[in-house]
């Protein structure tokens, strides 16, 4: 696969620029950061976390709201069938068909909403990690720092991750 054929090109590259390094009587500091945990361990990650999940949570509240509504005109229609007139039917019916029609446009809608804001809340918090990691990958002196597991990377030593220092730096920034 493509990803099969980058993360061979990218062993080959990194072997090469080792032995480049090395040969200049060098070595090579590399290190690797989970984002995942940086998201979830630090104060900028859970608030965009905790802003994600009270819309999802407003979302839902307005898709459940409107759910309950066509279930309701449904019990209505459905205890009217012997009672009502035929046009009154018609009409309870088209108004059924019309309520299911939005509620699919309101999902549709929520659902690219959430993906938006998730979209714009995940940018703005790479874009405050980003400085933290290009700051520690200068003051400690790494020739290369590693998105874990999101690079094709499959091992790496424990001594290698970062991930802790960065969400202090970046906890430690958040508050100024």
């Amino acid at each position: 696969t493509n990803r099969s054929i980058l993360v061979c090109a990218l062993a080959g590259a990194l072997s090469l620029l080792a032995g480049s390094v090395r040969a200049q009587g060098q070595t090579m500091k590399v290190a690797v950061l989970d984002t995942e945990r940086v998201l979830l361990g630090s104060q900028t990650g859970k608030k965009a976390l905790a802003e994600l999940k009270r819309l999802q949570e407003q979302k839902e509240g307005e898709l459940k709201a409107k759910q309950q509504e066509a279930r309701d005109l449904q019990k209505r229609l459905e205890d009217g069938r012997l009672s009502l007139a035929q046009d009154k039917l018609a009409a309870m019916e088209k108004e059924l068909e019309d309520k299911a029609i939005g509620l699919k446009r309101l999902q549709d809608d929520a659902t690219r909403e959430l993906q938006k804001r998730r979209d714009e809340l995940l940018g703005g918090v790479d874009q405050q990690v980003m400085p933290v990691i290009n700051l520690m990958g200068r003051e400690l002196g790494f020739t290369l720092i590693f998105r874990k597991f999101e690079s094709g990377l499959i091992y790496a030593d424990e001594g290698l991750d970062i991930t802790e220092q960065v969400i202090q730096r970046l906890d430690a920034g958040a508050g100024k």
